[in-house]
């Protein structure tokens, strides 16, 4: 059975992150899916698609696929807000489900997911597989530390609502001399800074402009903590990218992929939405700089690799 590789997932955000690197490692013999267009949910399920075994380090399912290994990172989609959930609900439902149960197999990132999709996709027949996820050689425990003009706080990400970087920006009007350095799409910034000024606090935001690896490694070793608002992720890189350069995490603890990322190094903040829990958490983190001990040899894009080229060679 032929065996196509879907190349269309590259990009600068977790899931085009988590496709470069895999792409770079695979050693399964493969094709490039001859196939173009945006990765979102119907814009291209029902194109023809040559037989044989596709891979994807993403969640679109082609329909026609003989086969299709796809990768659900977490079932975010399914709890967006109408009426935009309707259309997840009829992707994951009348076409990922189907390809999954048809090939056997799902890869995913974290317990925390697979548990998830487990109670989701209720068949035992499907293995689902939890690959883990690595992280870049640039953040590990002997990164520089450079000396910042005035301790500051990190937060990588974006402003989808599950991200939750509004309740952050509103947590600096309790600690009125911190620094909250934002890097996020550029698109984002006037919503960002528009909050800000809503709550007074727009001096105290710093927009990072994009970043190599090296580059926010700095960023992550030199924060007094990184700060990771979400309410929903599937695993999340930025907190595993910070532990790695031994800089703390400020996370909400219902957040299961987060914690589970975090392994209590930082401080967990019991309500996902009290901005005056947050700014103590905030202050707390700048008073005392700490740091954490990094989860050497956990993660590794190597093994992860490995894992999904096992599963592509069994199904193949």
């Amino acid at each position: 059975m032929t065996t196509w590789i879907d190349r269309r997932w590259a990009g600068q955000h977790g899931i085009g992150r988590y496709a470069s690197e895999l792409y770079a490692r695979l050693t399964v013999e493969a094709q490039d899916l001859p196939v173009s267009g945006p990765t979102s949910p119907g814009t291209v399920t029902f194109n023809a698609v040559p037989k044989g075994l596709i891979y994807s380090p993403g969640y679109g399912a082609f329909a026609r696929a003989e086969r299709e290994l796809i990768t659900v990172h977490d079932l975010i989609h399914l709890k967006t807000a109408w009426p935009g959930r309707a259309k997840y609900l009829a992707f994951y439902n009348l076409v990922a489900k189907p390809v999954i149960r048809r090939t056997g197999a799902v890869i995913t990132v974290s317990e925390t997911s697979k548990r998830e999709i487990e109670n989701w996709i209720r068949d035992p027949r499907v293995e689902v597989v939890n690959a883990g996820l690595g992280a870049s050689a640039a953040f590990h425990p002997g990164v520089e530390f450079v000396v910042p003009e005035r301790p500051y706080l990190l937060y990588v990400g974006n402003m989808r609502e599950h991200k939750n970087l509004r309740t952050a920006i509103a947590a600096l009007t309790h600690v009125p001399d911190a620094e909250l350095r934002l890097l996020i799409p550029a698109d984002e910034h006037a919503d960002a800074r528009a909050v800000a000024t809503a709550h007074g606090v727009a001096s105290q935001l710093v927009f990072l402009d994009p970043l190599d690896d090296d580059a926010l490694a700095l960023q992550y070793r030199a924060a007094a903590a990184t700060v990771m608002p979400s309410t929903l992720e599937g695993f999340g890189l930025p907190p595993l990218e910070s532990i790695m350069t031994g800089t703390p995490v400020i996370y909400w603890e219902g957040c299961a992929a987060v914690a589970e990322t975090s392994d209590g190094r930082g401080w967990a903040v019991s309500s996902a939405y009290d901005a005056e829990e947050w700014g103590s958490a905030f202050a707390e983190a700048l008073s005392s700089p700490t740091r954490v001990d990094a989860p050497v040899g956990r993660y590794d894009w190597a093994a992860t690799a490995g894992i999904v080229d096992d599963v592509l060679k069994r199904l193949a």
